[in-house]
C-alpha cells in the first residue's frame, strides 16, 4: 500500500508531546495509533495496516472507487471451527454505499472550495438548499436553520434560543450527559463536570437521572415486570420542575444517551418528560449530534420513535463526514424570539459554502445509497448476535442498542450488576493489538463497550467484530481462571499477547503489552462461573 507518512512516528509522538496540551484527547495513549488514511469503514496507520472501524460515528460516508471488497468465505460459526477459514474476493455489492472519503462528498467540497469559500453574509444557494433539507427531514414546525461548526457551538446556541424565548435562565439536563466542550454546555454535561478536576455544577444547572433500566435509580430487576419505568424516571424531572423557584428555561437530552452509555430510554419516557416540560413554560432541546443522519435505521432522526418533537434540534458530526458542520434547526416562533434582541446572529464559518456543499452531498449519499436501510438490517444482525453472547459469558450483562448504536455493558456479578471496568478496558485494548478492530469503553463506569461505526458497515463487519470480541472475551476467562489462585494484585495488570491468528488478523507474534488498569478498581476482570 503506498505510504502516507510524512515523519516516523517516533517523531509525530515528539512533537505532540511538545507542542499540543496533554489534556487534550488521544485514543490508545501508552500505545497510539498513527492512521493517515481512511477508507469506507476501515482506517489505515503508517504501516498500511488496516484496522476495522467501530466507533467513528462522523464518517458516514466511504471512498467506493475499488470495485473489488474482501469478504470472509464462511460464516461465524465455520470461524469457530476453522481458525484458517480464507478470505475470498466478491464484487462490491450494492448495499456496501458509503464512511471514510466518499468520492461525492469529497468532491463537493473541493469543486465549492475551488469556487468560493467566504462566509454566508452574502446570498449562496448551498446554505438555503442544506436549511430546505434539512427541514423537509424534520416533523412538525420545525423549519429555521442556524448553522455553527460543531455539536458544542450547536448546543450553545440552542440554550441562548431556549433562553431569550422563555426570559428564564435555568436548565435541566441528564445524569451522565456530555453536551459539548465550550463553557456554556461544560455546565450543563455531568459527563465532564462530575470527574476528578472538573467546576462545580452551577446552581442554575439541574440534574435529573438517567433513564438507565439497567443500572439507574430505577432498574428493571428490582420492579414487577410490566411496571411503567418511563414514569417513574419522568416523575424524577417533575420533581425539579416543581422545585424550581423561577422556572426552566429548557430539558437537553441526547435523544439516545452516548457517553452516558449507550442508553435507551423506556417507553413514554421522552412523550411524559417533554408533556411536563411545556405545561410549566420551557422549551425541549433535542441533542442529535452523535445519534441523528438514520444511524438507528427506523428513523432518520432519533428523537422520532419515542413519539415526540422538540422545541430545537441539534445536529454536527456526520452531518460533514469530518468536516467540522453543524446546525441548529427550530421553530419560526422560537427564531422570531432570538431576532426580537436586536442582535445580528453571525458565525465566522457557520454555513460558509463549502461546509453547505459538503453537508448537503452526505444528506444525499445517505438518501441515495441506502444508508439509513442499510443500518437497520446489519444492526439488527449484530445486535440479535451479540445478544446471543449473554448466553456464553457471564461477563455480558446487558446489550442494547438500535441500528448502528449498539452498547454491550461488561458486569463482574450480573446479580448485583457490578461494572467489569477493568474488563471493558482490556477487551478495548486487545481488539486493537490482536485483532485491528477499534472499539472504546464509556459509560459513567467505563464499563460499556460502544459500537457506533460508519454506516457503510456491513454483514461480513459484523462477523469480523463478532469474532474478534469473542475471542477476547474467552480470553478473559481463561486469564480469570488462570487467575484463581494467584496472589492478590496479580490483576492489577493484565497481560495481553499483542498478536493471534485468524481469518482477519494475521501477522507475526510480537511481545507482550501490559495494560495497566484503575487502581481503585480490585474487582476481578470477569465472575468465576
Amino acid at each position: 500500500m503506498e505510504s502516507y507518512e510524512e515523519m516516523p512516528k517516533s517523531d509525530t509522538i515528539k512533537l505532540r508531546n511538545k507542542h499540543i496540551g496533554k489534556s487534550c484527547q488521544l485514543f490508545y495513549r501508552t500505545d497510539p495509533l498513527k492512521i493517515v488514511r481512511g477508507q469506507g469503514q476501515y482506517m489505515y496507520d503508517e504501516q498500511g495496516t488496516r484496522y476495522l472501524d467501530c466507533i467513528n460515528n462522523v464518517a458516514h460516508a466511504v471512498d467506493v472507487n475499488s470495485e473489488l471488497w474482501i469478504v470472509p468465505s464462511v460464516s461465524l460459526a465455520a470461524y469457530r471451527t476453522d481458525p484458517l477459514a480464507p478470505e475470498v474476493i466478491v464484487q462490491r455489492s450494492s448495499l456496501v454505499p458509503v464512511g471514510h472519503c466518499h468520492p461525492k462528498v469529497v468532491e463537493a467540497g473541493a469543486r465549492q472550495l475551488a469556487t468560493l469559500s467566504t462566509n454566508n453574509r452574502f446570498l449562496h444557494d448551498e446554505l438555503v438548499r442544506c436549511a430546505q433539507t434539512l427541514a423537509h427531514k424534520m416533523p412538525g414546525n420545525l423549519s429555521v436553520c442556524y448553522f455553527v461548526n460543531s455539536g458544542s457551538e450547536a448546543n450553545d446556541l440552542a440554550l441562548r434560543l431556549a433562553r431569550q424565548y422563555t426570559g428564564r435562565h435555568e436548565v435541566i439536563t441528564l445524569d451522565h450527559a456530555y453536551h459539548g466542550h465550550v463553557s456554556a454546555v461544560m455546565d450543563i454535561s455531568p459527563y465532564k463536570f462530575n470527574q476528578p478536576g472538573g467546576d462545580p455544577k452551577p446552581d442554575f444547572v439541574h440534574v435529573a437521572p438517567c433513564p438507565d433500566v439497567y443500572r439507574g435509580m430505577y432498574r428493571d430487576c428490582d420492579y414487577p415486570e410490566g411496571t411503567d419505568l418511563g414514569e417513574l424516571y419522568a416523575q424524577e424531572v417533575q420533581h425539579i420542575l416543581d422545585r424550581s423557584p423561577t422556572g426552566v428555561a429548557a430539558f437537553i437530552a441526547e435523544s439516545l444517551q452516548s457517553c452516558g452509555g449507550q442508553i435507551i430510554p423506556p417507553p413514554d419516557y421522552f412523550q411524559r418528560v417533554y408533556n411536563a416540560v411545556r405545561k410549566a413554560g420551557g422549551v425541549t432541546i433535542a441533542d442529535e449530534v452523535q445519534v441523528g443522519f438514520g444511524r438507528i435505521g427506523t428513523h432518520y432522526w432519533a428523537f422520532e420513535p419515542h413519539g415526540v418533537i422538540p422545541d430545537i434540534v441539534t445536529v454536527a458530526k456526520p452531518m460533514g463526514n469530518g468536516h467540522p458542520v453543524g446546525a441548529v434547526i427550530t421553530t419560526p416562533e422560537i427564531a422570531e424570539s432570538f431576532a426580537t434582541t436586536g442582535v445580528c446572529y453571525f458565525n465566522t464559518y457557520g454555513g460558509n459554502p463549502v461546509s453547505c456543499a459538503i453537508a448537503n452531498a452526505v444528506m444525499r449519499v445517505i438518501d441515495e445509497e441506502g444508508l439509513q436501510e442499510n443500518a437497520l438490517r446489519v444492526g439488527r444482525y449484530l445486535l440479535e448476535k451479540t445478544r446471543a453472547l449473554k448466553h456464553e459469558y457471564e461477563i455480558v450483562g446487558d446489550v442494547r442498542g438500535t441500528g448502528l448504536f449498539v452498547g454491550i455493558e461488561l458486569v463482574v456479578d450480573r446479580a448485583r450488576r457490578l461494572p467489569a471496568t477493568r474488563a471493558a478496558k482490556a477487551v478495548v485494548e486487545r481488539m486493537k493489538t490482536v485483532h485491528r478492530t477499534l472499539v472504546s469503553s464509556d459509560g459513567p463506569d467505563e464499563n460499556v463497550v460502544k459500537l457506533k461505526p460508519p454506516m457503510v458497515f456491513t454483514f461480513a463487519n459484523a462477523d469480523e467484530f463478532l469474532y474478534a470480541f469473542r475471542e477476547c472475551l474467552t480470553f478473559l476467562e481463561q486469564q480469570q481462571q488462570a487467575s484463581n489462585t494467584a496472589a492478590p494484585g496479580l490483576l492489577d495488570t493484565v497481560v495481553v499477547p499483542v498478536r493471534v491468528t485468524h481469518p482477519l488478523a494475521t501477522g507475526g507474534l510480537l511481545q507482550p503489552s501490559p495494560i495497566t488498569c484503575r487502581k481503585h478498581d480490585t474487582s476481578p476482570l470477569i465472575k468465576s462461573s
